[in-house]
């Protein structure tokens, strides 16, 4: 059963090697997603799944690795050859930031189906008695005229939308051709969040974090029953 989730975004920057003299822009970030983490921790689980976005599906092991090379920065976490998506290999370092293990990374496809979402949350959640879920997660890319995709005037509704539904414990309904018009590449992810259910009386949510430094839409939110 699903006890907590920590849904948290996946910029490279999140990492100060990477950011450099910016770094400290994304300080309030750091620790939103620090806070998030320690309330998964306390939660108890027997087993942390961490979920993100990517090109394709992949499941993969504890011991996983992960590269920031192709955006710059020479941060490898995990063992062995890179095999980490971007978002479970920024999912990986905040785990290990905080001293914390998963027991198993899986990759979901962006433009994933909502019943291939609901699946693979479902399934995750009953792997142990106990379950929490780290969900990478990023917003809408296109809130700002300086944004990667430009300006979207539909897109800051849409990412307050999703804001309001995690600070209520929730996860809402994403239409998968809009989230893509959006550039909204935490859609799958959340959506199978949502597929995990949680306890009968649901898990209570608070928004740790709301804001786009770049543009692009970051969240962090706990929720825990």
């Amino acid at each position: 059963m699903l006890v907590a989730a920590a849904v948290c975004p996946h910029p490279p920057l999140l990492l100060p090697e990477l950011a450099g003299a910016a770094a400290v822009e994304l300080d309030g970030l750091r620790a939103a997603c620090a806070a998030a983490l320690h309330a998964l921790r306390e939660a108890g689980p027997e087993a942390v799944v961490v979920v993100g976005g990517a090109s394709h599906a992949g499941t993969y092991g504890p011991h996983a690795a992960g590269s920031l090379a192709p955006w710059g920065a020479d941060v490898v976490v995990g063992t062995g050859e890179p095999v980490l998506p971007l978002s479970l290999t920024v999912g990986r370092w905040l785990l290990d930031r905080e001293g914390m293990t998963a027991s198993a990374f899986h990759a979901v496809p962006f433009d994933a189906p909502e019943e291939e979402c609901a699946r693979l949350g479902a399934r995750l959640a009953t792997e142990h008695d106990r379950v929490a879920l780290l969900v990478m997660a990023d917003g809408s890319a296109r809130l700002t005229e300086k944004s990667p995709g430009y300006l979207d005037p539909r897109a800051l509704p849409y990412d307050a939308m999703i804001v309001e539904a995690l600070g209520r414990g929730e996860v809402p309904e994403l239409d998968p051709g809009q989230a893509e018009e959006l550039w909204v590449q935490g859609r799958a992810a959340l959506r199978v969040l949502a597929g995990a259910g949680g306890p009968p009386e649901g898990l209570a949510g608070k928004v740790l974090y709301a804001d786009a430094p770049y543009g692009v839409g970051y969240f962090v939110a706990s929720l825990v029953s």
